[in-house]
C-alpha cells in the first residue's frame, strides 16, 4: 500500500470535512446533547469513503476542531468543547473510522450488509464513547448520560444513518473511483 496521499484522498477528505462541519452547524439545542445532522453526515463518510479517506476525513475534522476552528456544534470549536461534556461523541467519531475502515477490510466490497453495519458501528462507537464521557465529564451517572445523551437520539439517528448510507449507495454510484 502506498502511504503517500493522492490528490484525490486530499480533495475527498477535504469535503468530507467540510460535510461533517456543516452538518454539525445544523443545531437544535436539546438537553446537553444537541441534536444536529452529524451521525447522517458521518455515516455517508464512512459508508462512501475508503477507509483510508474516512480515518483521515474524520481525523482531520477533530485535530482541526481541537485546534479552534468552528467546526462543531453550535460554530465553536477548541480543546474545551472536545474536553468538555459532548467531546465524547465527536472523538466517537474517529474510534468509529478506525473501525469502519477494518470492517471494510473483512467484509465484501459493495454490499448492503456491509453498508449498514458500517452505520450501525458509527452510531454504536458515538454513543458508546459519548455517554461514558458524558458520564466522567458531565458528573451524570451512567443511566442518567445515557439517558439525556444517547436514548433521544437513538431512533433519530438510525433515520440519520438510513439517509446517509442511501446518499453514500448514490455517490458510490455516480462516483465508480471510490469502491475499494
Amino acid at each position: 500500500m502506498n502511504s503517500k496521499l493522492s490528490t484525490r484522498e486530499i480533495t475527498f477528505s477535504a469535503a468530507c470535512v467540510a460535510l461533517l462541519a456543516v452538518s454539525a452547524w445544523v443545531t437544535v439545542p436539546f438537553g446537553p446533547v444537541p441534536f444536529t445532522l452529524q451521525t447522517l453526515a458521518l455515516v455517508f463518510v464512512l459508508v462512501a469513503m475508503p477507509g483510508r479517506t474516512s480515518i483521515l476525513s474524520v481525523g482531520m475534522y477533530v485535530l482541526l476542531g481541537g485546534a479552534g476552528v468552528p467546526l462543531f456544534s453550535g460554530m465553536r470549536g477548541g480543546l474545551g468543547v472536545l474536553f468538555g461534556p459532548t467531546g465524547g461523541f465527536i472523538l466517537g467519531f474517529l474510534l468509529a473510522a478506525v473501525l469502519a475502515a477494518a470492517l471494510r477490510r473483512l467484509m465484501p466490497a459493495g454490499g448492503v450488509v456491509r453498508d449498514v453495519a458500517t452505520a450501525v458501528l458509527a452510531i454504536a462507537c458515538s454513543h458508546a464513547v459519548g455517554v461514558c464521557w458524558l458520564a466522567t465529564a458531565g458528573g451524570y451517572s451512567l443511566a442518567a448520560a445515557f439517558a439525556a445523551g444517547s436514548a433521544p437520539f437513538i431512533a433519530l439517528d438510525a433515520i440519520k444513518a438510513c439517509v446517509g448510507v442511501g446518499l453514500a449507495k448514490a455517490v458510490r454510484a455516480a462516483v465508480p473511483s471510490l469502491a475499494e
